[in-house]
């Protein structure tokens, strides 16, 4: 990769260094079949696991990593640069385990967080549904107490890992309020949960997505998370951390492409010379770096308020928008870069321009980001933060 960076500690870049080794080493021979074949690497997630990269940002004594977020999401960007749909997934499985991270009693932590941040467990995220995406305080799967029993009926749209997850993170309804959800952790193999066939998509084709189909689900009281009512807070705050995994990820979708493209008009001659000495490629390969290097560092600049303890929600949209939004051209550029070949399957770059559309759309639309963006500006949030 031609990424520079700086990282906080000899610690931190060794681990880089492991990350990238394996995704050169494990994953990058493996993309383009499995992408080829919609083949899910369930494998894949194992391995990443086994090596303590799927609960990098949690707590050690809950059994993660204890990294600071700047770290976790440069592995998550070293991931994406080669296989954007594992680098979704890993942002999803750590999205899945918030609500129990940091509204789970100590009782509900210590007995299902172990196998959930060492890997063994993968997880799903289930709050969208086929009427309700962006606006999640419509949903209308419900959960009804019965007893020491929740009952839950309903459809969860749009799961990354539907259907080959071993628990789900499920938003219901529980009582008639329009805030009135709560937050429940679903084994996968729960009689009447149930996953329709995944998606046909135009890209992250290694990522199973499906609607999740609850039919008289029955969850024992303990499996809830906080207190009723507490579903929809878990969940908007969950989505500021999922939205810096989808920027880091983006990040690396659109460092890959460039390095692609870098690599073709490096070798590449047309007119007696290469294509990259031609000011017209040289102007648009310089744009593609810059663009990476942008969405980067808003990316990281969020990270740093987040593990400072201090507000990063406007930040974590900035990040998200700009970060996919550069990730889509830098993407196309790539594909122009290379010409007919381009356009082709023989090059990895017309599938990442195809990955990164689905990026400006889902952890929130760019539409939504720059709503929430333009809510904290008209409330005067305020824009420098002083540690004096």
């Amino acid at each position: 990769m031609t990424a520079r960076r700086v990282l906080p500690s000899p610690e931190a870049a060794d681990l880089i260094a492991v990350v990238r080794r394996i995704a050169t080493d494990e994953l990058a021979p493996r993309v383009v079949e499995a992408e080829a074949t919609e083949t899910f690497p369930r494998d894949v997630f194992r391995l990443l696991g086994r090596a303590g990269l799927l609960g990098l940002p949690y707590p050690e004594e809950l059994g993660g990593g204890g990294l600071s977020y700047e770290v976790y999401l440069q592995v998550l960007e070293e991931i994406g640069a080669v296989w954007a749909s594992v680098g979704v997934g890993v942002s999803v499985h750590a999205l899945s385990c918030f609500g129990l991270a940091t509204a789970g009693t100590p009782q509900q932590q210590a007995d299902w967080l172990p196998d959930m941040l060492g890997g063994d467990l993968l997880g799903a995220y289930c709050l969208s549904e086929p009427h309700a995406g962006s606006d999640p305080a419509a949903m209308r799967t419900t959960a009804r107490l019965e007893g020491d029993e929740y009952v839950l009926d309903g459809a969860k749209a749009w799961t990354t890992h539907g259907g080959h997850a071993d628990f789900y993170k499920v938003m219901a309804r529980t009582s008639a309020e329009r805030n009135g959800i709560s937050c429940f952790l679903i084994p996968a193999d729960t009689p009447g949960l149930v996953a329709d066939p995944p998606e046909h998509k135009m890209g992250l084709t290694g990522s199973a997505t499906a609607t999740m189909r609850l039919e008289q689900v029955r969850v024992p009281v303990e499996r809830r998370l906080g207190a009723e009512g507490d579903g929809l807070k878990i969940a908007l705050a969950g989505l500021d951390s999922g939205r810096l995994g989808i920027a880091a990820v983006a990040t690396g979708l659109a460092q890959g492409a460039l390095d692609h493209a870098l690599a073709y008009a490096q070798t590449r001659e047309t007119f007696g010379s290469r294509i990259i000495d031609h000011q017209g490629l040289g102007f648009v390969l310089a744009d593609m770096e810059a663009a990476v290097q942008t969405a980067r560092s808003m990316t990281l600049t969020a990270a740093r308020l987040k593990d400072a303890g201090l507000p990063f929600s406007r930040e974590a949209s900035i990040a998200k928008l700009v970060a996919t939004d550069h990730a889509m051209k830098v993407t196309t550029d790539a594909v122009q870069v290379l010409g007919g070949y381009g356009y082709t399957r023989d090059f990895p770059v017309e599938r990442m321009m195809r990955e990164a559309k689905v990026m400006q759309i889902f952890e929130g639309t760019n539409q939504i980001q720059r709503m929430v963006i333009a809510r904290s500006l008209d409330k005067g949030a305020p824009g420098t933060v002083t540690t004096a």
